[in-house]
């Protein structure tokens, strides 16, 4: 989802919802392979509304569960949100990816719970850790 300049409260209350260029084309492809679902930092929105921010993007169909504040008690910050999804989930941590914009909080944190990570860089902003990068979501089906 575009997290849009100058929108406050919950994202499926904001005028405009969007999705990541190249969102639906990935995540139509992924879901007929594997479970899409979707770990967000969102403060002010609970999964309910995180999920019909989902649908007005019309990226809903391809997130089984969403895993937030709400739900696990935690934000992405706290060194137990991954392993709580994991505990979630009922998987092994080398059975899931997390990909995500943040290097900070959505790969060196997923890597350091021992779960793969793929950095969403269209920015193509400098790094120095070793990560698999894309610029494009739709890289993660080509």
């Amino acid at each position: 989802m575009v997290d849009l300049p100058n929108q406050v409260g919950p994202m499926c209350d904001w005028p405009q919802v969007q999705a990541v260029s190249g969102a639906l084309v990935c995540l139509k492809h992924l879901s007929q392979h594997a479970q899409c679902h979707l770990a967000t930092n969102a403060e002010d929105s609970s999964e309910a509304q995180i999920r019909k921010a989902l649908v007005r993007a019309g990226l809903s169909d391809y997130i089984t569960q969403i895993f937030c504040r709400e739900n696990l008690g935690t934000g992405k910050t706290d060194k137990a949100y991954y392993p709580k999804i994991i505990k979630k989930l009922g998987v092994n941590t080398h059975q899931v990816t997390m990909v995500g914009d943040s290097l900070e909080r959505d790969v060196l944190a997923p890597i350091s719970a021992g779960l793969q990570a793929v950095w969403f860089n269209p920015s193509c902003h400098a790094y120095s850790q070793d990560v698999e990068v894309v610029k494009q979501l739709t890289c993660l089906i080509s």
